[in-house]
C-alpha cells in the first residue's frame, strides 16, 4: 500500500534506536524525508549514514532547559516546519517508588507528556495553515491499566486524554492526532532483552501469563502501524488511541 507521504517531511524524536529508529525507518521507506532527534550522536549519524544524508540527525538531550526550543529553530533552519511528527520520547526514568517525591512527578511528565506538547504548540499552527498534518504519541498500555509504575501510569493516561481533547479541536483543519499504545516490545538493549539473559524464568513466565500471542513484539510491528498513523489513509483517524500490544491488555477501552 503506497502511504502516500512521499516528500513529506517528518520528526521524530527519541529516534535513535529501538521503537523510534524503526518508526524512522519505515517513514523513510515511505519517501519522507525523515529528521531524528536522540541524545546520543553516535546513533544519529548511525541513521543518516544509513539512510542516506537527505535525512537529518541531530543530537539533542529535550530534557535540558531550553532543549524543546532549541529544537524547533535548528529544524527549521535545517529541513522548515514537519508536516509529520512523531513523540516516541518517554519511558519510566526507572522511578519504581509509588510514593516517590513531587520532583520525579515532574521529570516523568515532562519527560512523557510536557517536551511533546511544546513541540505540538510549535508546529501544529503550520500543519493547520497548509490544511494537513499528522502528530503520532507513542503512549503505553500502562495508559489503561496498572502494567507500570504509578506515576508512569498516570502520565501516559493524561497523554491519551490530551490527545483526544486536541484531535477533536484540529481536525477540521485536516491535522490528524493520534496515540500508539505498544505492550511489550523486544528491543535490542532495552528492558526485555536484558531481562532474557538474567532472569529468564521470568521472562517465560511474562510470556505465558501475560502475552496472549506467547511472544514479544518487534519494533517493526510497531513502527509500521505508526507509519500507517502519518499517512493519507489516516484521515479518519481522529484523536484515537490505538491498542497494539500482542494481548498483553485486558481491558476493553
Amino acid at each position: 500500500m503506497d502511504l502516500g507521504i512521499e516528500g513529506k517531511k517528518a520528526l521524530v524524536t527519541g529516534g535513535g534506536r529501538g521503537l523510534g529508529r524503526s518508526i524512522a525507518q519505515c517513514l523513510a521507506e515511505e519517501g519522507a524525508t525523515v529528521a531524528v532527534v536522540s541524545r546520543t550522536p553516535g546513533d544519529v549519524a548511525a541513521f543518516v549514514s544509513e539512510l542516506g544524508d537527505r535525512h537529518l540527525g541531530i543530537a539533542c538531550d529535550l530534557m535540558a532547559d531550553g532543549a524543546p526550543a532549541w529544537l524547533v529553530t535548528e529544524l527549521l533552519q535545517r529541513m522548515g516546519n514537519p508536516d509529520i511528527v512523531v513523540h516516541n520520547l518517554g519511558g519510566s526514568l526507572d522511578e519504581t517508588d509509588p510514593m516517590c517525591g513531587i520532583d520525579v512527578w515532574r521529570r516523568i511528565y515532562r519527560f512523557n507528556l510536557e517536551i511533546s506538547v511544546e513541540l505540538n504548540l510549535a508546529f501544529i499552527p503550520h500543519m493547520q495553515r497548509c490544511r494537513w498534518g499528522r502528530v503520532v504519541h507513542i503512549s503505553s498500555i500502562a495508559a489503561l491499566e496498572n502494567q507500570g509504575t504509578v506515576p508512569y501510569c498516570a502520565i501516559k493516561a493524561a497523554l491519551n486524554a490530551y490527545v483526544r481533547s486536541l484531535g477533536r479541536f484540529v481536525a477540521p483543519d485536516g491535522v490528524n492526532i493520534s496515540a500508539l499504545l505498544p505492550g511489550a516490545v523486544f528491543t535490542q538493549g532495552g528492558y526485555w532483552d536484558i531481562t532474557s539473559r538474567d532472569r529468564p524464568e521470568h521472562v517465560r513466565e511474562y510470556l505465558d501469563k501475560r502475552m496472549a500471542i506467547h511472544r514479544f513484539g518487534q519494533p517493526d510491528e510497531i513502527g509500521r502501524i505508526a507509519a500507517f498513523l502519518c499517512s493519507q489513509h489516516a484521515s479518519f483517524v481522529v484523536g484515537s488511541a490505538i491498542t497494539v500490544d500482542g494481548g498483553q491488555g485486558r481491558c476493553f477501552f
